[in-house]
């Protein structure tokens, strides 16, 4: 699907994030192998938006990630056929589990979506995904919604926001609420560098676990063989 047709009469995205560790003796050409296969999945119809490349920062207290794959979807069915489409299971099984030693995934419904789904090369983006406690109310992770979604408000350089419930536990370690922040360029980010960490902070009492990742969109890479 090209991204210059899609409509949403929902105002509605579904994000999609994937998170890789390589191995310690990952080969440099078979993880650019990784990335530009990863890439060439963007030709699959459901995809609005797809970047695949390293992590630039990752703060976390309990999982280490070095690359990060991010997509986005009209819907839940779409996110579904992208999953099933042969083209993803080959990637995911000749290029991806060769190299990759630890996986997780979330998906999240980024609701009152009015932006561009295509994050433009160059960008920078942060990934927040947080683990509740045992025993967290309604109300506490109400707040903790709300402390993520308030973020913007505060620095409008951030140019999109999505934040939302995880529903696909499955690869999710846990973690079930979800955050992105994209900026125009790795200033930007860090500009608002210390409020996020605030952010975090001021949510603790109602966190078991935090991952925060920081990333810049990559241009083009080199075609692909599948």
């Amino acid at each position: 699907m090209s991204s210059s047709n899609f409509t949403s009469t929902s105002n509605q995205i579904i994000e999609h994030v994937v998170l890789y560790k390589l191995k310690a003796d990952a080969d440099p050409p078979a993880v650019n192998a990784m990335l530009s296969n990863l890439h060439s999945l963007t030709s699959i119809d459901s995809v609005l938006h797809l970047s695949a490349g390293p992590v630039s920062r990752c703060r976390s207290n309990s999982l280490t990630f070095t690359h990060m794959l991010h997509c986005r979807y009209p819907s839940k069915p779409d996110l579904i056929s992208y999953s099933e489409n042969p083209n993803h299971i080959s990637v995911v099984a000749n290029y991806v589990k060769p190299v990759v030693d630890d996986v997780m995934a979330v998906d999240w419904v980024a609701s009152d979506f009015s932006c561009s789904p295509v994050i433009p090369p160059g960008s920078a983006s942060r990934l927040t995904i947080l683990k509740l406690k045992e025993g967290t109310g309604e109300s506490g992770k109400s707040e903790v919604l709300g402390c993520l979604r308030g973020i913007k408000q505060k620095y409008p350089s951030i140019e999109q926001l999505t934040v939302g419930e995880n529903f696909s536990p499955g690869r999710a370690k846990g973690f079930s609420i979800c955050s992105i922040a994209v900026f125009k360029g790795l200033k930007e980010l860090e500009a608002s560098a210390s409020e996020s960490e605030t952010a975090v902070e001021q949510m603790s009492e109602f966190l078991d676990g935090v991952v925060v990742l920081e990333a810049v969109v990559p241009g083009p890479l080199p075609s692909a063989c599948l």
